[in-house]
């Protein structure tokens, strides 16, 4: 699978470390949207709405399933897809999991 660098914007907000990530996975709790590009310049925006996610495994089968739904139906006519990605709450976990892991090795 190629690794996916991830966007100018997202790396100006926190360059010190997001400019040297390569993207496997995206965890579904630090996903904001999906946006799908057509080729006529339309774009559909799944939204998600993390307050109303009951079970997370779930919700992420169900995505998956419908986005592979989705891209089999219009492969023709989409242009591009992008994972909108909270980067805010992606660098408060990480620094929170960081400071935890160095109070314990004191």
């Amino acid at each position: 699978m190629p690794k996916k660098k991830l966007s100018d914007e997202v790396v100006e907000q926190w360059p010190e470390v997001m400019d040297e990530i390569d993207i496997q996975v995206v965890p579904i709790q630090y996903m904001k949207a999906v946006e799908i590009s057509f080729t006529d310049g339309k774009t559909w925006v799944m939204d998600l709405d993390h307050d109303l996610i009951e079970n997370p495994n779930d919700t992420a089968q169900e995505l998956e399933e419908s986005l592979e739904e989705l891209l089999d139906e219009y492969q023709d006519s989409i242009e591009g897809v992008n994972f909108v990605v909270d980067i805010a709450k992606v660098k408060a976990d990480v620094t929170k999991r960081t400071k935890f892991f160095l109070k314990k090795r004191k």
